[in-house]
């Protein structure tokens, strides 16, 4: 994370924008630091079948307007645009689904692999 943070100060830099990236990474330096001995994700206090349960709900939510939109663009009440964007950004949920399903059982058969 922080050097996504120094990627993105020394973009601004490279725009003229210095001294607000400066200020921001130094801020975010400074919140890491004064909390030690955690670790950035325990910072916000959530876990990670937390972050999974939100992520899998907004997939459904995404899957469940795309398919409201789809039935409305067939009545006539709203525009195609609004029903590809929509459709589109449920795609790309179900997409991310399915990546995260096949690491996960990649990492399955990796410890199945394992010798005891």
């Amino acid at each position: 994370m922080i050097d996504a943070i120094k990627n993105v100060a020394s973009l601004a830099m490279t725009r003229g924008l210095g001294s607000i990236a400066t200020d921001e990474t130094s801020a975010a330096s400074s919140a890491i630091a004064s909390t030690p001995g955690t670790s950035p994700g325990a910072a916000g206090g959530t876990s990670f079948s937390s972050v999974m349960t939100s992520m899998a709900g907004d997939m459904v939510n995404n899957l469940k307007q795309a398919e409201s939109a789809s039935f409305a663009g067939m009545k006539g009440t709203m525009g195609t645009r609004e029903v590809v964007d929509a459709v589109m950004q449920a795609d790309q949920s179900l997409q991310t689904a399915i990546a995260l399903r096949d690491k996960v059982v990649s990492a399955f058969l990796d410890i199945t692999k394992m010798q005891i």
